[in-house]
């Protein structure tokens, strides 16, 4: 559940709310459009649940995917997420942080460049060190993160500085905001980013005792208590700051803090944006690895990538390869722009991971099925009909980026032949 919550609330949770409310203009659009995307999520985890108790191994979608489309089609997602999407990602998240360090510490721009590196190898560290301790670590931080996204939450309401008057009309729209259908567009996407990642326990699942009891616990409740928390927070931020005093998405933390906590607002929201940051880069360098992991151990990777650390029992050489990613994409700077072309096949490939349910040798027999996926189906390709709408030549240079692991895995695959999976389906 912490891997969940880690993954799914992280930078966004200051930032999308206040660009969504600032671009449709409503409280009321803004509550249907996270509620719209807690639906998908819901039927998401529900799929994902269920694949996960199917095949309880570690590497998530590359495993239900090779044992439903088979060897290339699993290359492909692995290809993806492995070397582009989470270096990506976690490049992101830890280059997002530095400018909220710089709030609390007096440091030396020399100094705040040395951040970003720092956070990547202290998580590194924590999740070689062992499942247990870095299963502690995200629990701890996480846990800390949502008692200080609550008390937010409580103290707007308690000191007088949320007033339900700021709400209204809840139904009208803003003068300031825009268009309503590119607002709503835009407010999606947006959303399906800022719940993004609960998918990624299903990763970790070959690590889990009793998967069949755990994971739709991690996946369900951990999809529920991102949906409280983007709802509370959105309204906490909107009765405190009305959406007509929203100027920007940056200086929108500075804002909520200065009114919240005065003077010292700034400083305190950094702190707590910082906590929730630590959550998403804990959660992503536990569950990152496992892909590259499940590969190599069924011989579509490196082989020295598929083997335990012989005292620590953890993928180190899948951990370092991840963090080594992370950092080389720091020195590049350009890892905005590689999420912004992956992300349309990151949506593909969620989708065809919810159509592998329809594949199994032993049909589900689920209250849920198969409306949960055809439903989470439809979802995704919608959005990525947005994407492509909005602006296509990402997407289509994000899919050539895919294609291009064809080659790289005929290079890499010559001689080896596929090991089987098994699942408790089959």
């Amino acid at each position: 559940m912490a891997v969940v919550t880690g993954e799914s609330i992280a930078l966004g949770i200051f930032l999308t709310p206040a660009a969504m409310a600032r671009s449709l203009g409503s409280p009321l659009l803004l509550g249907l459009v996270w509620l719209a995307m807690a639906l998908m999520a819901m039927c998401g985890a529900l799929c994902y649940a269920e694949l996960a108790i199917r095949y309880p191994q570690s590497g998530g979608e590359y495993v239900y995917l090779r044992a439903a489309y088979g060897e290339t089609v699993a290359f492909l997602y692995g290809w993806m997420s492995t070397i582009v999407m989470y270096p990506g990602v976690a490049a992101a998240l830890a280059v997002g942080s530095t400018a909220y360090v710089s709030q609390v510490l007096p440091l030396s721009p020399s100094a705040l460049a040395f951040v970003a590196p720092f956070l990547l190898c202290i998580f590194c560290t924590v999740n070689l060190l062992g499942t247990r301790l870095s299963g502690a670590v995200i629990t701890s931080v996480n846990f800390l993160k949502l008692l200080i996204l609550f008390s937010l939450v409580t103290w707007a309401a308690l000191s007088g500085h949320a007033r339900w008057s700021n709400l209204l009309p809840i139904a009208e729209r803003r003068p300031s905001s825009d268009a309503l259908l590119p607002a709503i567009a835009g407010a999606i996407v947006s959303a399906f980013f800022s719940f993004g990642g609960w998918w990624e326990a299903s990763k970790i699942a070959g690590e889990i005792r009793n998967p069949r009891r755990t994971l739709p616990l991690a996946f369900i409740g951990g999809v529920s208590i991102v949906t409280a928390v983007y709802l509370l927070i959105s309204t906490a931020f909107l009765s405190v700051l009305p959406i007509g005093q929203i100027t920007s998405n940056t200086a929108f933390v500075a804002q909520f803090g200065a009114v919240l906590f005065g003077a010292e607002g700034a400083r305190v929201l950094s702190v707590c944006v910082l906590v929730c940051v630590c959550g998403g880069i804990a959660a992503l360098t536990m569950a990152a690895p496992r892909v590259c992991f499940a590969m190599a151990q069924t011989g579509s990777f490196f082989p020295s990538f598929g083997r335990l650390h012989s005292r620590l029992g953890t993928p180190a050489n899948a951990i370092f390869l991840q963090t080594g990613l992370a950092l080389a994409a720091l020195l590049l700077g350009a890892f905005e722009r590689v999420l912004a072309y992956i992300i349309f096949t990151v949506v593909l490939f969620l989708a065809l991971t919810a159509s592998t349910l329809f594949r199994l040798k032993e049909p589900v027999k689920a209250w849920w099925f198969p409306a949960a996926p055809v439903l989470f189906i439809v979802f995704c390709l919608a959005i990525d009909f947005l994407i492509l709408v909005h602006d296509p030549l990402p997407a289509m240079v994000g899919v050539s980026i895919v294609l291009c692991g064809i080659p790289l895995r005929r290079f890499l695959m010559p001689r080896h032949s596929p090991t089987p999976l098994t699942s408790e389906g089959n």
